[in-house]
Protein backbone atom coordinates (compact mmCIF):
# COMPACT_ATOMS: atom_id res chain seq x y z
CA UNK A 1 0.00 0.00 0.00
CA UNK A 2 1.35 3.43 -0.97
CA UNK A 3 2.12 5.65 1.97
CA UNK A 4 0.55 9.13 1.88
CA UNK A 5 2.81 12.02 0.89
CA UNK A 6 2.97 14.87 3.39
CA UNK A 7 4.67 18.19 2.77
CA UNK A 8 6.08 19.54 6.03
CA UNK A 9 7.03 23.18 6.64
CA UNK A 10 7.11 25.72 9.48
CA UNK A 11 7.95 29.33 10.29
CA UNK A 12 10.65 28.73 12.91
CA UNK A 13 13.08 27.61 10.21
CA UNK A 14 14.29 24.24 8.98
CA UNK A 15 16.81 24.01 11.84
CA UNK A 16 14.13 24.21 14.56
CA UNK A 17 13.50 21.34 16.95
CA UNK A 18 9.73 21.54 16.42
CA UNK A 19 9.85 20.55 12.76
CA UNK A 20 12.22 17.66 13.57
CA UNK A 21 9.78 16.33 16.18
CA UNK A 22 6.82 16.51 13.79
CA UNK A 23 8.87 14.90 11.01
CA UNK A 24 9.65 11.93 13.25
CA UNK A 25 6.00 11.52 14.26
CA UNK A 26 4.67 11.82 10.69
CA UNK A 27 7.26 9.42 9.28
CA UNK A 28 5.65 6.63 11.25
CA UNK A 29 2.86 6.39 8.66
CA UNK A 30 3.75 8.71 5.75
CA UNK A 31 6.41 9.73 3.30
CA UNK A 32 7.42 13.21 4.47
CA UNK A 33 9.08 15.88 2.35
CA UNK A 34 10.45 18.90 4.21
CA UNK A 35 10.56 22.32 2.54
CA UNK A 36 11.02 25.07 5.11
CA UNK A 37 12.48 28.56 5.51
CA UNK A 38 16.25 28.93 5.81
CA UNK A 39 15.80 31.08 8.91
CA UNK A 40 13.09 32.01 11.38
CA UNK A 41 10.09 33.71 9.78
CA UNK A 42 7.78 34.12 12.75
CA UNK A 43 5.09 36.77 12.36
CA UNK A 44 5.20 36.96 8.56
CA UNK A 45 1.62 35.67 8.24
CA UNK A 46 0.71 34.77 4.63
CA UNK A 47 3.29 36.96 2.91
CA UNK A 48 5.08 35.79 -0.22
CA UNK A 49 8.30 36.88 -1.93
CA UNK A 50 7.79 38.98 -5.07
CA UNK A 51 10.74 41.34 -5.56
CA UNK A 52 13.68 38.95 -5.25
CA UNK A 53 14.41 35.34 -6.28
CA UNK A 54 13.98 32.36 -3.98
CA UNK A 55 17.17 30.47 -3.19
CA UNK A 56 16.81 26.74 -2.53
CA UNK A 57 19.40 24.40 -0.99
CA UNK A 58 19.22 20.71 -0.11
CA UNK A 59 20.22 20.09 3.50
CA UNK A 60 20.46 17.27 6.01
CA UNK A 61 19.63 18.32 9.55
CA UNK A 62 18.10 16.86 12.72
CA UNK A 63 17.81 13.39 11.22
CA UNK A 64 16.04 14.30 7.98
CA UNK A 65 16.79 15.59 4.51
CA UNK A 66 14.93 18.52 3.07
CA UNK A 67 15.14 21.81 1.23
CA UNK A 68 15.68 25.18 2.84
CA UNK A 69 14.19 28.18 1.05
CA UNK A 70 15.21 31.81 1.40
CA UNK A 71 11.60 33.00 1.47
CA UNK A 72 8.50 32.77 3.62
CA UNK A 73 6.49 29.75 4.82
CA UNK A 74 3.86 30.35 2.13
CA UNK A 75 6.66 30.51 -0.45
CA UNK A 76 7.81 27.08 0.71
CA UNK A 77 4.39 25.55 0.09
CA UNK A 78 3.96 27.18 -3.32
CA UNK A 79 7.46 26.29 -4.49
CA UNK A 80 7.30 22.72 -3.19
CA UNK A 81 4.00 21.97 -4.91
CA UNK A 82 4.89 23.71 -8.18
CA UNK A 83 8.53 22.69 -8.53
CA UNK A 84 10.16 20.51 -5.88
CA UNK A 85 7.78 17.58 -5.41
CA UNK A 86 7.20 14.83 -7.93
CA UNK A 87 3.47 14.82 -7.22
CA UNK A 88 1.02 16.92 -5.17
CA UNK A 89 1.07 16.07 -1.46
CA UNK A 90 -1.91 14.42 0.15
CA UNK A 91 -1.62 16.88 3.02
CA UNK A 92 0.44 19.87 4.13
CA UNK A 93 1.55 20.00 7.77
CA UNK A 94 3.00 23.14 9.34
CA UNK A 95 4.81 23.16 12.69
CA UNK A 96 5.36 22.35 15.42
CA UNK A 97 5.48 26.06 16.20
CA UNK A 98 7.20 27.39 19.28
CA UNK A 99 4.38 29.21 21.06
CA UNK A 100 0.64 29.09 20.49
CA UNK A 101 -1.14 30.33 17.39
CA UNK A 102 -4.54 31.09 18.86
CA UNK A 103 -6.61 34.24 19.19
CA UNK A 104 -5.02 37.29 17.57
CA UNK A 105 -1.82 35.36 16.86
CA UNK A 106 -3.59 33.42 14.10
CA UNK A 107 -3.52 36.56 11.95
CA UNK A 108 0.25 37.03 12.31
CA UNK A 109 1.37 33.42 12.23
CA UNK A 110 3.62 32.17 9.44
CA UNK A 111 2.76 28.65 10.59
CA UNK A 112 -0.93 29.22 9.90
CA UNK A 113 -0.05 31.26 6.79
CA UNK A 114 1.66 28.23 5.25
CA UNK A 115 -1.38 26.06 6.00
CA UNK A 116 -3.68 28.72 4.55
CA UNK A 117 -1.61 28.80 1.36
CA UNK A 118 -2.08 25.03 1.05
CA UNK A 119 -5.82 25.50 1.47
CA UNK A 120 -5.87 28.09 -1.33
CA UNK A 121 -4.09 25.53 -3.52
CA UNK A 122 -6.82 22.98 -2.82
CA UNK A 123 -4.77 20.88 -0.38
CA UNK A 124 -5.88 19.79 3.10
CA UNK A 125 -3.64 21.28 5.75
CA UNK A 126 -2.95 21.09 9.48
CA UNK A 127 -1.10 23.72 11.53
CA UNK A 128 0.35 22.56 14.87
CA UNK A 129 1.56 24.83 17.67
CA UNK A 130 2.78 24.33 21.24
CA UNK A 131 1.79 26.84 23.91
CA UNK A 132 5.26 26.88 25.43
CA UNK A 133 7.96 29.48 24.83
CA UNK A 134 10.70 28.57 27.29
CA UNK A 135 12.52 25.23 26.86
CA UNK A 136 9.70 23.65 24.82
CA UNK A 137 9.28 19.88 24.67
CA UNK A 138 7.63 19.11 21.34
CA UNK A 139 7.07 15.38 21.87
CA UNK A 140 3.41 15.49 22.86
CA UNK A 141 2.47 18.24 20.38
CA UNK A 142 4.12 16.29 17.55
CA UNK A 143 2.29 13.12 18.54
CA UNK A 144 -1.08 14.89 18.65
CA UNK A 145 -0.48 16.76 15.40
CA UNK A 146 0.62 13.60 13.61
CA UNK A 147 -2.45 11.72 14.86
CA UNK A 148 -4.75 14.36 13.36
CA UNK A 149 -2.78 14.34 10.11
CA UNK A 150 -3.10 10.55 9.93
CA UNK A 151 -6.86 10.77 10.35
CA UNK A 152 -6.99 13.19 7.44
CA UNK A 153 -4.83 11.06 5.14
CA UNK A 154 -6.69 7.82 5.92
CA UNK A 155 -10.08 9.45 5.29
CA UNK A 156 -11.37 9.30 8.86
CA UNK A 157 -11.38 13.12 9.04
CA UNK A 158 -12.49 15.23 6.10
CA UNK A 159 -11.13 18.74 5.57
CA UNK A 160 -13.49 20.85 3.43
CA UNK A 161 -12.08 22.76 0.46
CA UNK A 162 -10.20 25.92 1.41
CA UNK A 163 -10.12 24.96 5.09
CA UNK A 164 -7.36 24.58 7.68
CA UNK A 165 -7.25 22.59 10.90
CA UNK A 166 -5.45 24.69 13.51
CA UNK A 167 -4.16 22.66 16.46
CA UNK A 168 -2.84 24.21 19.66
CA UNK A 169 -1.38 22.02 22.41
CA UNK A 170 -0.94 23.18 26.03
CA UNK A 171 2.64 23.45 27.22
CA UNK A 172 2.14 21.11 30.16
CA UNK A 173 3.08 17.47 30.80
CA UNK A 174 1.02 15.05 28.71
CA UNK A 175 -0.50 13.44 31.80
CA UNK A 176 -1.95 16.83 32.82
CA UNK A 177 -3.71 17.55 29.51
CA UNK A 178 -7.44 17.35 30.21
CA UNK A 179 -8.56 16.33 26.72
CA UNK A 180 -9.42 17.83 23.34
CA UNK A 181 -11.91 20.57 22.56
CA UNK A 182 -13.27 21.52 19.14
CA UNK A 183 -13.24 25.29 19.31
CA UNK A 184 -13.98 28.59 17.64
CA UNK A 185 -11.30 31.15 16.89
CA UNK A 186 -11.21 33.80 19.63
CA UNK A 187 -10.75 36.67 17.20
CA UNK A 188 -11.22 39.25 19.96
CA UNK A 189 -8.42 37.88 22.18
CA UNK A 190 -5.63 40.38 21.62
CA UNK A 191 -2.00 40.54 22.67
CA UNK A 192 -0.70 42.63 25.56
CA UNK A 193 1.84 44.64 23.58
CA UNK A 194 3.69 47.93 23.35
CA UNK A 195 6.85 49.38 21.82
CA UNK A 196 10.11 50.00 23.64
CA UNK A 197 11.53 53.21 22.15
CA UNK A 198 15.29 53.74 22.12
CA UNK A 199 17.97 55.87 20.48
CA UNK A 200 20.93 54.68 18.46
CA UNK A 201 24.45 56.19 18.95
CA UNK A 202 23.67 58.84 16.32
CA UNK A 203 20.49 59.99 18.00
CA UNK A 204 18.03 58.23 15.69
CA UNK A 205 14.96 56.66 17.24
CA UNK A 206 14.06 52.99 16.86
CA UNK A 207 11.48 50.70 18.42
CA UNK A 208 11.25 47.08 19.59
CA UNK A 209 7.85 45.41 19.74
CA UNK A 210 7.47 44.11 23.29
CA UNK A 211 4.70 42.54 25.32
CA UNK A 212 3.19 39.32 26.51
CA UNK A 213 1.68 36.56 24.40
CA UNK A 214 -0.51 35.46 27.31
CA UNK A 215 -3.91 35.91 25.66
CA UNK A 216 -6.83 36.51 28.02
CA UNK A 217 -9.93 34.39 27.41
CA UNK A 218 -12.07 32.13 29.59
CA UNK A 219 -14.74 30.95 27.13
CA UNK A 220 -14.06 27.19 26.89
CA UNK A 221 -15.49 27.07 23.36
CA UNK A 222 -12.64 29.21 21.99
CA UNK A 223 -9.08 28.22 21.11
CA UNK A 224 -7.58 30.51 23.75
CA UNK A 225 -10.06 29.49 26.45
CA UNK A 226 -9.44 25.79 25.83
CA UNK A 227 -5.67 26.26 25.98
CA UNK A 228 -5.88 28.27 29.18
CA UNK A 229 -7.99 25.49 30.73
CA UNK A 230 -5.44 22.80 29.83
CA UNK A 231 -7.12 21.33 26.74
CA UNK A 232 -5.83 20.70 23.23
CA UNK A 233 -7.64 23.13 20.93
CA UNK A 234 -8.67 22.01 17.44
CA UNK A 235 -10.10 24.87 15.41
CA UNK A 236 -11.34 24.74 11.81
CA UNK A 237 -10.35 27.90 9.93
CA UNK A 238 -11.37 28.99 6.44
CA UNK A 239 -9.68 30.95 3.70
CA UNK A 240 -12.74 33.13 3.02
CA UNK A 241 -12.60 36.47 4.86
CA UNK A 242 -16.14 37.54 4.01
CA UNK A 243 -18.14 38.86 6.98
CA UNK A 244 -21.47 37.31 5.97
CA UNK A 245 -23.62 39.17 8.50
CA UNK A 246 -22.17 42.54 7.51
CA UNK A 247 -22.61 41.68 3.83
CA UNK A 248 -26.33 41.16 4.41
CA UNK A 249 -26.49 44.48 6.28
CA UNK A 250 -24.90 46.27 3.35
CA UNK A 251 -27.26 44.59 0.90
CA UNK A 252 -30.23 45.62 3.02
CA UNK A 253 -29.06 49.23 2.81
CA UNK A 254 -29.62 49.16 -0.94
CA UNK A 255 -27.52 49.66 -4.03
CA UNK A 256 -26.80 53.34 -3.53
CA UNK A 257 -23.69 52.99 -1.41
CA UNK A 258 -21.71 55.33 -3.70
CA UNK A 259 -24.54 57.55 -4.92
CA UNK A 260 -23.14 60.95 -5.85
CA UNK A 261 -19.58 59.67 -5.94
CA UNK A 262 -19.26 57.92 -9.29
CA UNK A 263 -20.06 59.55 -12.62
CA UNK A 264 -22.45 57.75 -14.95
CA UNK A 265 -24.50 54.61 -14.36
CA UNK A 266 -22.10 53.43 -11.66
CA UNK A 267 -23.61 55.94 -9.20
CA UNK A 268 -26.67 53.75 -8.71
CA UNK A 269 -28.89 55.51 -11.25
CA UNK A 270 -30.24 53.48 -14.18
CA UNK A 271 -28.33 53.80 -17.46
CA UNK A 272 -29.90 55.99 -20.14
CA UNK A 273 -31.45 54.13 -23.06
CA UNK A 274 -29.59 56.52 -25.40
CA UNK A 275 -26.22 55.65 -23.94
Amino acid sequence: MTRPLILLTNDDGIWADGIAALYAALSRFAEVKVVAPSSERSGVSHSVTLIEPLRVHAVEVNGFRGHRVSGMPADCVKLAVRQLLDRPPDLVASGVNRGNNAGALVHYSGTVGAAREAALMGLPSVAVSLNQWEDPDYTTAAKIGAAICERVTDGALTVPPRAVINVNVPGIPEAEIKGVRLTRHADHAGIEEDYDGRHDPRGGRYFWLVGKFALRETDPDTDVGALNAGYVSVTPLQASLTHDEHLETLRAAGDGLLDGVLDGPGDGAPASEDA
